[in-house]
């Protein structure tokens, strides 16, 4: 079964429209009695105290449920990293951001619960406000702390840097701008609440992470664990913006449910999730990259900064994986890496794909593409004289040892750059072609030490209709993990696919196996399924030798101990490879326990009077360990390429003093089937021994690279360096302008 590409398990009730979302939910069936309809009161200031709310004495208030912070059981926060951000600004606190939430309504109808949050004016003291992270780090206005930094990481490896870079032939130097991303899932956000007779809080959402919500609303809520039951809901994609997120509304359905005495539903509009959600980290890197004449690094200087926006929320694990790969996939003796991430007061900054590495990695490759030019080295030259190989020492000191995919997925991709394209090029009059190339890698799971905090959980059990059971906190948000899991279980146990089943995603059912992100769940979970599986079989085998049945025929045998003897179930616990050291204090150690390793090669045209960028193809080889379901790991990399694609060249948020102004997806662009190239991927497989038949995570490296191949194959039709993305027409007009 490992390695084919069988039906995904979801596919049919998703294309056929039985797949239930939170707004398709029957709430009656669930709860008892139908739903409210919730909405949230926002700030529409940036920065100020709040002094009161007023309620529109015009307004009949009838039937209308009003919720503050005052109204909270447990402690007002968002609890995740830090407990910075609140659930709802109280009286006399202060707003940091301009959706931010200062209260809730429920009525019976959308349209009552609208008016009844136009009905209330929010009652405040203006603050100055800080927008720039550049800006922020002067502490004028103060939003964070004293200095507005939340977190500062530092990595150092070797001797002196500026006795390196002082010492090197050439010093290429740069700063490097990316922008904000929109998440853009199919599906908004939405949740679902309800008390029950026994005064257990229930939620039903799109989410990543039922525990993060669990665990979050425990806090809120002051209760223990059994207090609130938290469900994943058919969810329509995620990409990391329905990581933590989830928790902010989990806390505001849970509140109006709890204060109204009725089911309440929150399912916001494309305009509400893309102003108040969180998105990818706006960053500045500066860059300074030291060589020899000959190709050969010998030094490597940079600084990143990020926005955070108003709050914590995931900052400091964004900060801490993209300073841990602004170094890149390269050999390098000495490296100084500075990272900050500071607060403005823009909506907070969060998870997506890649979270961090991305923008290190615009940096890393542009800077490549600048020095084989200075030095006159083929792109491709360059990459392989410097790439990591099994032996090499990354910029933490972890010395690789197994599944190093350097040179597999650069070999790929330059045979598949011999070929002839898959597609006619486009009829552009004129056009300027280029092409670029981006080489990286990017760390599989957690970083350093979290996954040994974070053990992660997964059971397989027998049910007592003969069927085996997969448990799992872990989500399918689209990526196939529902197919994927029972694969593994069912290739353990010897089983047809018929066989397995998988639990559904809610606290009270699953174990937390940890987070749906970080490139961790096939790798990590999924070796954690397969040994619990394995363990199940080999008690069942026991059992078929002990009752004088055939072991192979595990079917059989597993009907017959459900109708014998019941139940069981093997759970088991992630333990990380031995021989992984990671030093938190120092930043230094094995920073992961493998990495994926990837090569993409990208050919454009450049309308020469309207800046247009057009992709004409797209290679993308990437070494995912192995393929446990070819198609679905193929439409991960399709998918993550084509997003990259889209924060090259197309997706710009544009904000006004930290207000989102292009809101709707008819200004937010993102790429369609019109503007995808013929999108090549190439699947590596130099296999991880820690994972499941050798998998390692898949799902956020085909995000890192594109966007630097894009830039530097604009570089190379025009001739100019394109160091700041999107690379928007008008961008593309002012470098050129500039240069002539």
């Amino acid at each position: 079964m490992i390695g084919q590409s069988p039906p995904r398990i979801d596919g049919a009730d998703k294309v056929t429209g039985r797949a239930r979302y939170v707004d398709d939910l029957d709430v009656t069936a669930l709860a008892g009695r139908p739903a409210l309809v919730g909405r949230t009161v926002r700030a529409d200031v940036p920065h100020a105290l709040l002094r009161g709310l007023e309620r529109d004495p015009k307004f009949d208030w009838t039937g209308i449920t009003v919720v503050t912070a005052a109204d909270i059981p447990g402690k007002n926060v968002v609890a995740l990293i830090e407990d910075d951000q609140p659930a709802l600004v109280p009286i006399g606190g202060r707003i940091r951001h301009v959706t931010e939430p200062v209260a809730l309504v429920a009525a019976a109808t959308a349209a009552r619960a609208e008016a009844a949050r136009r009905a209330i004016r929010l009652v405040t003291d203006t603050l100055p406000a800080v927008f720039d992270p550049e800006d922020a780090l002067y502490g004028d206005v103060l939003v964070h702390g004293k200095d507005n930094v939340y977190k500062r990481f530092e990595i150092r490896k070797g001797g002196n840097v500026e006795d390196a870079l002082a010492d090197a032939d050439v010093v290429i130097e740069g700063v490097y701008r990316t922008g904000a991303q929109e998440q853009m899932y199919i599906e908004p956000q939405g949740m679902l609440a309800w008390w029950d007779a026994l005064g257990v809080c229930h939620v039903v959402g799109s989410m990543q992470c039922p525990y993060y919500v669990h665990k979050a609303m425990k806090v809120l809520l002051g209760c223990a664990d059994d207090g609130v039951v938290i469900a994943q809901a058919v969810t329509g994609g995620g990409f990391g913006g329905k990581e933590e997120y989830p928790s902010m509304l989990a806390a505001h359905v849970a509140l109006l449910a709890r204060k109204a005495g009725a089911p309440v539903k929150i399912v916001y509009d494309r305009s509400e999730d893309v102003s108040a959600t969180t998105k990818r980290h706006p960053a500045v890197v500066r860059h300074r990259l030291g060589l020899c004449h000959d190709g050969t690094i010998v030094g490597a200087d940079i600084d990143v900064l990020l926005d955070g926006g108003a709050y914590l929320t995931l900052s400091p694990v964004v900060l801490s994986r993209g300073v841990l790969h602004a170094a890149g996939p390269y050999k390098i003796p000495h490296v100084r890496v500075v990272g900050r991430v500071v607060a403005t007061n823009t909506p907070p900054h969060g998870a997506f794909r890649g979270f961090g590495a991305p923008q290190t990695t615009f940096a890393y490759e542009r800077q490549m593409q600048k020095a084989a030019r200075a030095l006159g080295i083929a792109p491709f030259e360059l990459r392989r004289k410097n790439a990591l190989r099994a032996g090499d020492a990354t910029a933490t000191g972890q010395t690789l040892t197994t599944s190093v995919g350097s040179d597999a997925v650069l070999d790929a991709v330059l045979a598949a750059a011999d070929r002839p394209a898959p597609a006619e090029p486009a009829h552009i009059p004129g056009a300027k072609r280029g092409r670029g190339l981006a080489f990286y890698f990017h760390g599989a799971g957690f970083t350093g030490s979290g996954e040994d905090r974070l053990k992660g959980k997964a059971e397989v059990a027998l049910a007592a209709d003969g069927v085996f059971e997969v448990r799992a906190g872990s989500t399918d948000i689209g990526q196939g993990m529902l197919t994927t899991f029972t694969q593994i279980a069912a290739d353990a146990l010897g089983v047809p696919e018929s066989a397995v089943r998988m639990a559904a995603q809610s606290t009270d059912q699953v174990p937390d196996s940890g987070p749906t992100v970080a490139s961790r769940t096939c790798m990590v979970v999924g070796r954690v399924v397969e040994q619990a599986a394995r363990a199940l079989g080999q008690r069942l085998a026991a059992f078929a030798r002990e009752a004088g049945r055939d072991p192979a025929d595990v079917v059989a045998c597993a009907k017959a101990y459900a109708s014998e003897r019941g139940t069981m179930a093997e759970r088991h616990t992630y333990a990380s490879p031995p021989g992984i050291h990671w030093d938190d204090a120092t930043y230094t150690g094995d920073a992961y326990p493998t990495y994926g390793w990837a090569a993409c090669l990208v050919d454009v045209a450049v309308d020469p009077d309207t800046h247009e960028v057009t992709v004409e193809r797209c290679v993308h080889a990437v070494d995912v360990g192995k393929a446990i379901h070819p198609i679905i790991v193929k439409g991960q990399i399709e998918g993550g390429t084509l997003q990259a694609l889209g924060w090259a060249l197309w997706e710009s948020v544009q904000y006004d003093k930290g207000r989102v102004l292009n809101h709707r997806m008819t200004d937010c662009i993102i790429p369609t089937a019109i503007e995808a190239p013929e999108l090549e991927t190439v699947l590596v497989e130099v296999a991880y021994p820690n994972g499941p038949h050798g998998a390692k995570g898949v799902g956020e490296i085909p995000m890192d690279g594109p966007a630097a191949a894009v830039a530097g194959a604009i570089e190379d039709a025009l001739g100019v360096a394109i160091d700041a993305i999107p690379a928007l027409p008008e961008r593309i007009a002012e470098v050129v302008g500039g240069t002539q």
